[in-house]
């Protein structure tokens, strides 16, 4: 049987480089899709051109992102698995306060480019029966002070994952939206830019959920057997669960 490939976005750190690993390790060619060019010829040095195609590019660029796709050589042009991993928190202040770009950036990464990607994939997706997994967050469903926007986008991820399941019925196609909780990555470094302080003090003692642990839950979900679809997961760690509502009084 040939090796299955897999299109991880976000590739140079966090869940999609731990996802990049796993892949490469079960046996899947994967094109890795990022930034920062340097970490992702990392990646193809560690595993192999055979195994790691990198793509350098802003997500945010249509037509970069169009060209990178152009560029696929045929042996990884066959994508049997899409994960949209790429995207961002930025900002921590109340909606009143915050920094309209910052906004927009957040919308442009974790629901424009999404969708992109996704579409432009679609047609190789279906002919080869593939699957989709997005990476969405438990924010999409429990609001948080500082939350807005970002929960907001994280919301149209899970929302979009049911609405792909619902137009991709009867070609076989998966589509799973996972929604991890608290994770240590740098995801706290780049929503509060550059603050390792903020960073250390949200996990320590907390053992969070670790880019390994979302990896392991791809490589899962990805290997089901074909008649089987994860609509949603979500997963916290032990230490994370409900908050109550917030009361003001006067």
């Amino acid at each position: 049987m040939n090796a299955r490939t897999a299109w991880i976005s976000g590739a140079t750190s966090g869940f999609g480089a731990a996802a990049v690993e796993r892949f490469v390790a079960g046996g899947w060619r994967v094109v890795a899709s990022g930034r920062r060019a340097e970490r992702l010829q990392a990646l193809v040095e560690r595993h192999g051109a055979e195994h790691v195609h990198p793509l350098a590019f802003d997500i945010r660029d249509e037509a970069a992102m169009r060209a990178a796709h152009a560029s696929l050589p045929a042996g990884f042009a066959g994508v049997d698995l899409l994960v949209n991993n790429a995207g961002l928190a930025l900002g921590t202040v109340p909606a009143q306060q915050a920094d309209l770009k910052q906004w927009q950036q957040m919308i442009d990464t974790n629901v424009t480019a999404l969708v992109t990607l996704t579409r432009l994939l679609l047609p190789t997706l279906i002919e080869r029966r593939g699957a989709i997994v997005n990476i969405s967050s438990t924010a999409s469903s429990y609001p948080y002070a500082g939350g807005n926007v970002y929960g907001g986008t994280k919301a149209f991820v899970s929302q979009f994952s049911l609405g792909l399941r619902s137009d991709l019925h009867g070609t076989g196609v998966r589509v799973t939206s996972v929604e991890p909780g608290m994770a240590q990555t740098e995801f706290t470094l780049v929503r509060t830019g550059g603050d390792q302080a903020a960073s250390d003090r949200l996990y320590a003692g907390a053992h969070p959920i670790t880019a390994a642990d979302i990896a392991e839950t791809l490589w899962w979900i990805a290997n089901l057997p074909a008649h089987l679809n994860v609509n949603r997961i979500e997963l916290m760690p032990t230490s994370q669960s409900f908050a109550g509502f917030q009361v003001h009084r006067d």
